[in-house]
């Protein structure tokens, strides 16, 4: 893995989740303290989308569905009490998903063709002074169901946050079975409206509520694999959001604070050169970094002993023969903005000899973190004046969703 694919897979978990002190409203306002920023475009929204299916239905099987008591008169037969007990989904399909990016209000998704049958048991009652009755009897409800959602990203606590309590269910088919009777009979009749009406209630709810469950749990799940990823030792980054994400018909961006802590000190950023003109389109992710979160990152880690090489004269010499070479070994602190990343060098001899072993030492830190599992296409990497602005394709992470949903539904 080359350097230029180990610094974009830094950013991109830097782009994610994190801890913070606070948020300024207007993200204008935010760009001077912004070390970091992320640009989604839709390309990139289509590839996540795709996933999008995985963690519905991640909801649905999570979904525990409670008990409900109901009562109803009905001529001729008196009070009718019923109970729905033990519900449970079986047999769940997800048809497809589509989404819209609404420029200032937020994400608008639909998931069509969601087909499930729900199992249960109806305990019911009814009597006069004629008959009195009680049974229960095990049921099945077939469904066909369009689901949408309508996320806002928000500042909640430091970190990106969605809202996804406008959630809507359509029941396109809702038809009640009951057991050893297909056939209409007068208990199916019966049971049929308010039955079905009671289970459209009892479903939407629980469904609703376990899918913004499930977002939280996806926001903590990749706060925490962002946090395990940039945490080595005494080093640390605080990766808190500045402002709230903005949303256009085009891209997500969402703007983060990138602040290098060691030993107890913390870097500082407040004149960030950032603003959104200097991103495009054109690809599906972009990553701004300014150089005062990379100097700092590099300090932090000479200091701790991690990117110390002794070059000799004769080392020297062999790279760059109009260099005066050194009378003696030196040890060199590497700065990005000193030396490799500006397209003219301050200090060439010493790049070509000092960037290979640092390239080396960045890909073996970062592979140990887990970067070799991401699928990066055609990444590249563009010096700017006080920034870098990394740009790629990718493929979404099959591991991490995997993962996810082996601990969601444990």
């Amino acid at each position: 893995m080359s350097l230029d694919v180990s610094l974009l897979l830094l950013l991109l978990f830097l782009s994610v989740f994190g801890p913070s002190h606070g948020c300024l409203q207007d993200p204008a306002s935010a760009y001077r303290f912004t070390g970091a920023a992320c640009r989604l475009t839709h390309p990139a929204a289509v590839v996540l989308n795709e996933k999008t299916t995985k963690v519905i239905e991640a909801a649905f099987q999570r979904a525990r569905y409670p008990s409900v008591k109901n009562e109803k008169s009905l001529l001729f037969i008196g009070k009718v009490k019923y109970g729905l007990d033990n519900l449970e989904i079986h047999n769940l399909t997800i048809g497809r998903s589509g989404f819209e990016l609404r420029a200032g209000e937020g994400i608008a998704m639909e998931i069509s063709n969601v087909s499930a049958v729900f199992r249960g048991t109806i305990q019911y009652g009814y009597g006069s002074w004629l008959v009195n009755v009680a049974q229960s009897i095990d049921f099945e409800i077939e469904s066909q169901i369009d689901l949408g959602i309508n996320p806002k990203l928000y500042c909640g606590k430091g970190k990106v946050a969605a809202d996804t309590s406008d959630c809507y269910l359509n029941f396109h088919k809702l038809r009640l079975h009951l057991q050893g009777d297909r056939e209409p009979n007068w208990l199916k009749k019966l049971f049929t409206d308010f039955i079905t009406f009671t289970v459209k209630l009892v479903i939407k709810g629980q469904i609703c509520k376990e899918i913004n469950k499930v977002a939280n749990i996806l926001a903590d799940f990749i706060q925490s694999t962002a946090e395990n990823f940039l945490s080595d030792g005494d080093i640390s980054m605080d990766i808190g959001v500045t402002a709230a994400p903005v949303i256009t018909s085009y891209y997500i961006e969402s703007y983060h604070k990138g602040l290098t802590n060691y030993k107890n000190t913390s870097a500082v950023i407040s004149d960030s050169v950032f603003h959104p003109s200097q991103l495009t389109e054109n690809r599906m992710v972009y990553f701004w970094l300014s150089d005062q979160v990379l100097n700092p990152v590099l300090t932090a880690a000479h200091k701790d002993d991690r990117f110390q090489l002794n070059i000799t004269a004769a080392e020297l010499t062999q790279r760059q023969t109009t260099v005066e070479p050194p009378t003696s070994t030196c040890c060199i602190q590497v700065h990005f903005n000193s030396c490799c990343v500006k397209k003219k060098p301050k200090n060439k001899c010493v790049c070509n000899v000092v960037f290979p072993v640092l390239e080396l030492e960045l890909t073996r830190l970062l592979d140990k973190q887990g970067t070799n599992l991401f699928d990066i296409v055609d990444p590249e990497v563009l010096p700017r004046d006080g920034f870098v602005v990394i740009q790629m394709d990718f493929g979404f992470p099959r591991h991490l969703l995997v993962e996810f949903l082996r601990k969601t539904l444990q």
